[in-house]
């Protein structure tokens, strides 16, 4: 075999090569990802059914023999129509809102702070940050539950200060959910925010303190539009996970925290009706990519005005 033949048997070999390692993460993503969500769009359009799994087929053989197809729309009527899910939904989309500004107003000077710290301390505070990922998340909320309860060292502390004079009802409220929440999320809005101030160039702000610019004004003109990546990836880190949230709505918050994850649960386990409870995600998903969708265009347009 010649030279060249050689070189392009060997080409060709290392490109399925490349292929192959590029075709994993496809494939695993088909496997764990778009199967399952495709379950689960198929089951959305069945009906219940005491069955084991308690859902009607959506190919069925007739009488005839002839295969059948039957998609039914009942479950997103039913829900277009129950106020319960239109207002777990908002509800959901609330707290998440709310939990996400909250956890951008502290993520964002804790972030700045280990940024513009010491190099030999910003491996320190970087640790302190992700040190809550060592340990179990279900254990972390319920740990909220001994530190909000009316005997609890918090109320202690307050009512040993003379702050109060009697316990606070902390518990079973949406103040703990919003503290669940921020608390629980709050490293993933540090992350991307202190990648991104990390690499900001400091000359920035001092060229816009040569040319008069108070730090305050600096702030505002100079680091937070260009941190904006940082923000947006942060915010969509806590927000998406925040609007399906079961755990924490179920742990500290009360009968009143409705939550589309709640909901969700609910419908799966208890009442077991899988189509209904499917139909809830897809909804959830759409809501979902939606508010992503919107984000990426908002940044884009930002990008392209720039």
């Amino acid at each position: 075999m010649s030279t060249s033949g050689v070189r392009v048997s060997w080409l060709a070999g290392l490109n399925l090569g490349r292929r192959l390692v590029l075709g994993v993460p496809y494939v695993w993503l088909a496997l764990f990802f778009l199967v399952p969500l495709l379950i689960v769009f198929g089951i959305s359009f069945s009906t219940p059914k005491i069955a084991m799994p308690p859902i009607e087929p959506l190919f069925t053989y007739g009488a005839d023999k002839v295969l059948q197809f039957r998609l039914y729309l009942s479950n997103y009527t039913f829900i277009a129509q129950d106020s319960l899910y239109l207002a777990a939904f908002a509800n959901s989309v609330k707290i998440a809102l709310v939990s996400t500004l909250l956890a951008l107003l502290l993520g964002y000077p804790m972030a700045y702070g280990i940024a513009r710290a010491p190099k030999s301390w910003r491996s320190v505070l970087f640790l302190l940050v992700v040190l809550p990922f060592f340990t179990s998340f279900l254990l972390r909320v319920y740990a909220w539950i001994g530190l909000l309860s009316r005997s609890g060292p918090i109320n202690a502390l307050l009512l040993k200060l003379g702050i109060i004079h009697e316990p606070l009802v902390m518990l079973q409220t949406d103040f703990a959910v919003y503290l669940g929440m921020v608390y629980s999320y709050l490293p993933f809005m540090v992350l991307p925010l202190y990648s991104a101030i990390e690499k900001l160039d400091p000359s920035l702000l001092e060229a816009a303190a040569d040319l008069g610019c108070r730090p305050t004004k600096a702030f505002f003109r100079v680091t937070l539009p260009l941190t904006s990546e940082g923000i947006l990836a942060g915010c969509l880190l806590v927000f998406i996970p925040s609007v399906g949230e079961y755990v924490i709505p179920a742990v500290l918050g009360g009968p009143g925290t409705l939550m589309i994850g709640r909901v969700l649960w609910e419908e799966f386990f208890n009442n077991r009706d899988w189509p209904l409870a499917s139909s809830v995600a897809v909804l959830l998903l759409l809501l979902l990519v939606g508010f992503i969708v919107v984000l990426q265009r908002v940044q884009s347009r930002e990008a392209a005005s720039e």
